[in-house]
């Protein structure tokens, strides 16, 4: 199985990254300012700014 490719606050960061906002309707209208964070590997997630958003992984 692969690995998840969103998250929310409170689960560990599967890889050391940075990772950012990712909203329910990201594809269609984005974020403006999205929060980036950068952890290690089992780090935990933070709160995101909204409750409808994740955090997933920046490329």
């Amino acid at each position: 199985m692969g690995e998840w490719s969103q998250f929310r606050p409170g689960d560990k960061a599967p890889n050391d990254g940075e990772y950012m906002e990712a909203g329910e309707n990201a594809f269609h209208m984005g974020i403006n300012n999205p929060k980036i964070i950068s952890l290690k590997k089992g780090e935990t997630f933070p709160d995101t700014s909204n409750h409808n958003r994740k955090w997933k992984r920046k490329y």
